[in-house]
């Protein structure tokens, strides 16, 4: 509805239903619009046909590719959409990313943890929770901001102005965007993931990401001893959280099937086998065995191709896949992942190699031609080197003469301005428009910046502000800046909700309001 139509609607219920004296229409209205979330399960119905929509225009356009950042916090996931309508005017294509390594390390009431599932796991869905609460007052803030536009319109009488505003408001473009949602292993088992699964949801998640590591042995996938399940079993768990969407009515929701397989080396499970050639035959057919003629204590076979076959059994009680088949076992995973619910993949790579992703998305599509990856931007990757490394061994392989430069010394500040530099930054800064044509990358996003930014941003601020520098160290740092920048957090108090709060004093007192907003807050001082 409109504007005016919120206004009459409410009216209608003041006036001849109710005949309540002192509540205002245009009021209600107003806390109305700045309320359009009612709950969790709104904002995921709405962000998931967002999604939907997101994802189509990619298959029609590759160049329609999809961003994040990760949050450990509601505020920060605030800070970066207001951001990003102010220099783009519009929150299209941008999302969130909720990492679950942020909110092990920096969440837990067990202190800092590493990414292994060990933190609280309601701890997730509770930042779910609050990401949607700092949205949501981002959306009151600024549609607070136009109604009092809209008052001061009408005492100056420029109904023209007041028409321009009206129409702001009712053409007015929400904070709330997806969040893609990292639920780990699931946390136990498929019953488990599932009751997990309804929390996300109703805190207002759209899109899970679920990895087919062992839960109980879950490893951040940028890390060594990663151990996978069987299909069966990523694909019981990928099952019950589409149920868990569709029991709470948000049949839009959405599935990241994670693999780990290019970097996990094991398996704690056998997979279970009915025929030669199902899924749990070619899981197992990636095994690392050796035939025996005979048995001996305690040892586990298998039968392949007629032979009796001794698996490869570490102490652990895990077992091993044969080296070099990483790639065969993520196009695999990703291929029954997509046929069995699915609606995304992730493939954790060790490094950032377009050529590398695409070889495998290329294998995937012979067979699921629309499938679409998330891709993890990870911090993890030294990019840098990474791509200084690929610049080198590409002109190696052109002919191009390398002398100048020293591969076991690029990451040295001394090729900063150097041609071979310059190209490496050049193809960091083309990465995700590149991948996204090339490697089939939908949404590109970076899981832990902010744990960079806020370590870079403090460190600064310490050295300056308890060294000589003083108090100078962070006027010059940092608000002299946020002034000059047009940060809106300059002015905390607005951005903490103050003059939302004053707004609602004056529907309920009146004239008798006392507001925080006069003229002696120093956040006047700000206004210039």
């Amino acid at each position: 509805m409109t504007y005016q139509q919120t206004i009459a609607e409410a009216g209608q219920t003041i006036e001849t239903e109710r005949n309540w004296d002192g509540i205002e229409a245009e009021s209600v209205a107003r806390m109305r619009l700045q309320n359009r979330f009612r709950t969790g399960l709104d904002i995921a119905k709405y962000t998931a046909k967002v999604m939907r929509a997101d994802m189509a225009a990619y298959d029609a356009d590759p160049a329609n590719y999809t961003q994040s950042l990760g949050c450990w916090h509601g505020f920060i996931g605030q800070q970066k959409l207001i951001s990003i309508k102010k220099h783009f005017g519009t929150t299209k294509g941008r999302y969130l990313y909720l990492s679950g390594w942020m909110v092990a390390a920096l969440r837990s009431e067990f202190g800092p943890l590493p990414d292994q599932s060990m933190h609280e796991k309601t701890s997730v869905p509770a930042l779910v929770h609050e990401l949607y609460t700092f949205l949501k007052q981002a959306d009151a803030r600024e549609l607070g901001g136009l109604f009092r536009d809209l008052d001061k319109a009408h005492e100056a009488g420029d109904e023209l102005e007041a028409k321009r505003i009206e129409h702001a408001i009712d053409n007015y473009e929400t904070h709330v965007v997806p969040i893609i949602a990292d639920i780990d292993a699931g946390f136990g088992n498929a019953e488990a993931t599932y009751l997990l699964a309804k929390k996300f949801i109703e805190a207002g998640a759209c899109c899970l990401q679920i990895e087919n590591q062992v839960s109980d042995e879950k490893q951040c996938g940028h890390q060594d001893g990663k151990v996978t399940v069987p299909h069966e079993d990523f694909i019981a768990k990928i099952r019950a959280i589409r149920y868990a969407f569709m029991e709470m009515g948000v049949d839009d929701g959405l599935i990241v099937a994670r693999t780990d397989s290019l970097g996990a080396g094991l398996t704690k499970q056998i997979a279970f086998t009915r025929e030669a050639g199902d899924i749990g035959d070619q899981y197992n057919s990636f095994l690392d065995c050796e035939e025996v003629t005979s048995v001996g204590h305690g040892e586990v076979l298998i039968s392949r191709d007629g032979k009796l076959m001794k698996p490869k059994r570490l102490p652990s009680n895990l077992y091993q896949f044969r080296s070099g088949t990483g790639e065969d076992r993520c196009v695999l995973d990703c291929i029954e992942a997509l046929q069995k619910g699915a609606d995304l993949l992730w493939i954790e790579t060790e490094k950032p190699h377009i050529a590398q992703i695409g070889g495998m998305v290329s294998r995937i599509r012979e067979v699921i031609p629309n499938a679409k990856l998330v891709y993890n931007n990870s911090p993890s990757f030294n990019w840098t080197l990474n791509f200084r490394q690929q610049v080198f061994d590409a002109w190696e392989q052109a002919g191009k003469d390398t002398s100048a430069y020293d591969r076991a010394r690029l990451m040295s500040i001394d090729y900063d301005g150097t041609e071979l530099g310059i190209e490496a930054d050049e193809r960091i800064r083309t990465f995700q428009r590149d991948a996204a044509r090339e490697a089939g990358i939908f949404h590109h996003l970076i899981t832990l910046p902010t744990y960079h930014t806020a370590a870079l941003s403090t460190d600064n601020l310490a050295k300056e502000y308890f060294g000589e520098a003083g108090m100078l160290g962070y006027v010059k740092a940092v608000q002299r800046e946020e002034i000059r920048q047009g940060i809106a957090c300059v002015k905390h108090q607005n951005m903490a909700g103050s003059d939302i709060g004053d707004d609602h004093k004056e529907y309920f007192a009146g004239e008798a309001a006392l507001k925080a907003g006069g003229a002696h807050n120093t956040m006047n001082q700000f206004a210039a």
